[in-house]
């Protein structure tokens, strides 16, 4: 994950390491990643998660058979900070996709 703000409080700190996801994964036996997608599907947001990876499609596939609580989702919610993660898209060319 990469922060186009370096100098951001949360910079280089993923929302996977964060101890409100990894302790609900825990609680589900599900990974980091599978509770930030399912906490897309709470909020009816599309996420598109890529992996090339057997595993991981599957555990992207693997968020329907759970939910999480109101509270759950509230102390998720609390984490956003309000900054953009990701490529800069003014650094984002056509050329880029080959």
């Amino acid at each position: 994950m990469n922060l186009y703000w370096p100098d951001a409080p949360h910079a280089g700190k993923s929302p996977l390491q964060d101890p409100v996801i990894t302790q609900i994964a825990a609680k589900y036996g599900k990974t980091p990643a599978q509770i930030v997608l399912r906490w897309h599907i709470e909020h009816g947001l599309s996420a598109i998660p890529k992996s090339v990876t057997p595993h991981r499609i599957a555990e992207n596939i693997g968020i329907f058979d759970f939910a999480l609580t109101a509270d759950e989702t509230a102390a998720v919610d609390a984490l956003d900070t309000d900054l953009r993660t990701g490529t800069d898209p003014d650094g984002i060319k056509a050329d880029s996709f080959g």
